[in-house]
């Protein structure tokens, strides 16, 4: 595969972690950054309306843009990539939240990763992508992407769900639990990981499939490359379909959830000066010394 880079580097569309107003000042010290190397500097107007700045209609900033920027945490991040899929720009992260897995851009890093963005010192991963819908016999066909992880769990904390899942229409299958993930490569270190699933390199093209909370001790997670077609359905229970952590819909009895790897991936920007295993070792304190 060639190398990914941006034809030109002039334009950079922004959204800020919603409904936080303490991050205005940050914002405008970083946009006088950007404008002081020649990047015009575009702003949501959702995200303008949180800081009382003035903003453009989000598809409009990611059309004029040749990238995106997210300041904010990962769920921003994920917000922003999930968006503006469909337009097919390269997203960076600029981390002003906590742990930062997919935004790994300091605040304090910004003037010398522009720097280097001018030089050529940046990489534009292509991360996989779930596509996916619910066909159920009671309402129209509902499509979703998702960027980390499709989540199927119980509606009420008093009972179990079974979920009867299939590969390539062939049944192989069933949980018994609170529910199941499946998870992308890049979404292996959030949910997946918390309940026990693997880390997986976020270039890889495979899915992880957990168990959340497994009523049998031999159920284990399980990785499948991304070309299969995952169906996952109930016939005795009501669930709830969580998409990357922001999104809901409820399922009912015989509905399915059919999950494929997107046709292409969502375009990452990066600088140089950080692997993902740098990440892992400083987020996950792998080999910390005492």
């Amino acid at each position: 595969m060639p190398e990914l880079k941006l034809k030109r580097i002039s334009t950079a569309g922004f959204t800020i972690k919603p409904n936080d107003n303490s991050l205005k000042d940050i914002f405008i010290n970083i946009k006088s950054i950007f404008e002081n190397k020649g990047i015009k500097v575009l702003l949501s107007s959702s995200s303008a309306s949180t800081i009382d700045e003035d903003g453009i209609d989000f598809d409009e900033m990611c059309k004029e843009s040749d990238f995106l920027v997210s300041l904010g945490g990962d769920g921003t991040l994920l917000s922003l990539v999930r968006k503006s899929y469909k337009h097919k720009k390269p997203v960076l992260g600029i981390n002003a939240g906590n742990l930062g897995f997919l935004a790994d851009i300091s605040i304090e890093s910004v003037d010398s990763f522009l720097d280097d963005l001018f030089c050529g010192k940046y990489t534009i991963d292509e991360r996989m992508m779930i596509e996916g819908y619910i066909s159920s016999p009671h309402r129209t066909k509902i499509n979703f992407f998702a960027f980390n992880d499709v989540v199927l769990t119980r509606p009420t904390i008093s009972k179990m769900v079974k979920i009867d899942a299939s590969i390539d229409g062939n049944w192989f299958n069933t949980y018994r639990g609170d529910g199941l993930i499946v998870s992308t490569p890049t979404g292996s270190t959030a949910y997946n990981l918390a309940v026990g699933g693997p880390v997986m390199y976020p270039l890889t093209k495979a899915f992880i499939m957990t168990p959340i909370s497994a009523h049998s001790l031999t159920q284990r997670p399980l990785v499948v490359p991304a070309d299969f077609t995952i169906e996952l359905t109930s016939s005795e229970d009501k669930m709830i379909l969580i998409v990357d952590g922001q999104d809901d819909y409820s399922l009912s009895n015989n509905d399915t959830v059919v999950i494929k790897g997107a046709k292409r991936g969502a375009k990452m920007l990066h600088g140089l000066n950080k692997t993902y295993f740098d990440t892992l070792r400083e987020k996950l304190h792998w080999g910390d010394k005492k």
